[in-house]
């Protein structure tokens, strides 16, 4: 999901090739990083979060924190020691070496990119009608109007794909600020209620078992939600190969990116139970992507920033989007390339230089994914597809996990160390990941559906590829 793998598509295994050029420092690549993990996840699951525990919401965020730094441990162990920009598909090559379980993790993060960026879409549709609604421009639209902006913005988002947009850091720094900005609002007008004497602080440690789980089990399901909040920071193993002294650098600031981050998202839970009355929490799970806009609107009656805010969530979703489908389209491409994917899906627009198949087929997939869910009117389209996108995740670094524990093992004694995840914890984190990834979190079927159906898709085009190689010679070329 970044600049990184634009300019890597066009480093070929054709004689020798220019390296990335080292440009980001802790500052930029902390920056990276924050608005990396930010972006879509906290307005996305924070109603459903709040409608699943009630006031104690804060903590499923704190659990998934500590889930995802016990994860990001596995991968500074693994970057630091491999630093090029692969992720998760080299370590899973490294560790294992069969292509087959190479793929699946990388289309599974392909996957992931795809659910995340309809949620986005689902979740800006949301924010922007909100504030249509809140400034008196229009009234509360039906949920096919929702539906029809989610499904063009996933087109506009395609064809600013096609055009060629360039992820420059310093953009992302632009777009970082206003994410922060944002979800600072958010909590400004929750100490500010409580500071006016008209908050419910008092709600904060208290557990409403609005669906009657149990304290374990609906804080194990809000923790599972609250995940696709925490992920992000899994991409900026991508940069590794445009960071000065990564192998110094890199644990330090992933660390200090999390912890702001899940910061930020506690302070965001607090004002939200502070403002919002315990009847209100448990019926915010309808709300679904709009919960903090709910938050704003009603916490700040005399000042306009709910006229403001809406705009602000809408631009800092879009951006999630955007990264998430650039990266969906490159993998694909790069899978293409590397013969595991039909070769048709490699086609690159002559003068734009942009792989036009790629986007087309994960925008085609994003369609099909936001009219499926969309087909109940009863689901809820957000908790389902950020939902999805856990799910995938969760999986990939349960893998990635197990990988470094494998690779330790394979570690050369005599080549230097710089950062080790402590102890057995790779194996904790895989036992979590797993965990969370399993249906005892009450993880609706329809995830499982979507996710199914999504890896289907891509283990029929692997099987195609496969046996379209065999039969020209073609698997050959493929690189180990």
């Amino acid at each position: 999901m970044s600049a990184a793998s634009e300019e890597v598509s066009d480093v070929t295994a054709h004689g020798k090739e220019p390296t990335l050029k080292r440009v980001l420092g802790p500052k930029l690549l902390l920056l990276f990083i924050v608005g990396d993990i930010l972006g879509a996840g906290v307005y996305a699951v924070t109603g459903t979060m709040a409608g699943t525990v009630g006031g104690i919401v804060w903590l499923p965020f704190l659990l998934a924190f500590v889930v995802a730094t016990l994860t990001a441990f596995s991968y500074l162990e693994l970057v630091t020691q491999y630093p090029q920009a692969a992720g998760a598909a080299l370590y899973t090559h490294k560790a294992f070496g069969i292509h087959f379980v190479t793929f699946l993790v990388a289309f599974a993060v392909v996957c992931s990119g795809i659910t995340s960026a309809s949620t986005s879409a689902n979740v800006l549709a949301q924010n922007f009608f909100g504030g249509l609604e809140i400034n008196g421009w229009m009234g509360k639209p039906g949920q096919g109007v929702i539906t029809a902006v989610a499904l063009g913005f996933m087109l506009l988002l395609a064809a600013i794909n096609l055009r060629g947009v360039g992820e420059s850091v310093k953009f992302n720094v632009v777009l970082t600020v206003v994410e922060m900005a944002a979800l600072c609002i958010v909590i400004g007008v929750g100490f500010f209620v409580m500071a006016q004497g008209t908050g419910n602080p008092g709600e904060i440690f208290v557990f409403n078992d609005s669906q009657d789980k149990g304290l374990f089990l609906a804080v194990t399901a809000a923790t599972s939600i609250a995940f696709f909040a925490m992920v992000g920071f899994e991409d900026s193993v991508n940069m590794v190969e445009e960071t000065r002294n990564p192998e110094k650098i890199f644990p330090r600031t992933m660390l200090t990116g999390l912890g702001i981050a899940v910061l930020l998202y506690m302070l965001v839970a607090v004002s939200v139970v502070s403002v919002l009355s315990p009847t209100e929490l448990e019926g915010i799970r309808e709300a679904e992507g709009a919960a903090l806009l709910e938050v704003v609107h009603k916490g700040s009656p005399d000042f306009p920033i709910d006229r403001v805010f809406p705009f602000l969530a809408v631009f800092a979703v879009a951006n999630t989007a955007l990264i998430n489908m650039l990266m969906a389209s490159r993998l694909i491409y790069g899978m293409a390339r590397q013969h595991v994917l039909p070769g048709a899906l490699g086609k690159v627009l002559p003068v734009r230089r942009t792989p036009w198949a790629g986007i087309a087929f994960s925008t085609v997939l994003a369609l099909g994914l936001i009219l499926y869910v969309t087909s109940d009117p009863e689901s809820n389209i957000v908790a389902n597809l950020s939902g999805t996108t856990a799910f995938l995740l969760l999986c990939v670094f349960t893998v990635v996990n197990v990988a470094c524990l494998v690779l330790r093992r394979k570690r050369d004694p005599h080549r230097k160390v710089f950062f080790t995840s402590p102890g057995p914890l790779p194996l904790v984190a895989a036992i979590l990941c797993a965990f969370l990834a399993g249906p005892w979190v009450g993880r609706n079927i329809i995830q499982y559906q979507i996710a199914g159906g999504l890896m289907a898709i891509g283990v029929i085009l692997w099987l195609i590829t496969w046996l379209i190689n065999r039969r020209t010679n073609d698997g050959d070329r493929v690189n180990s």
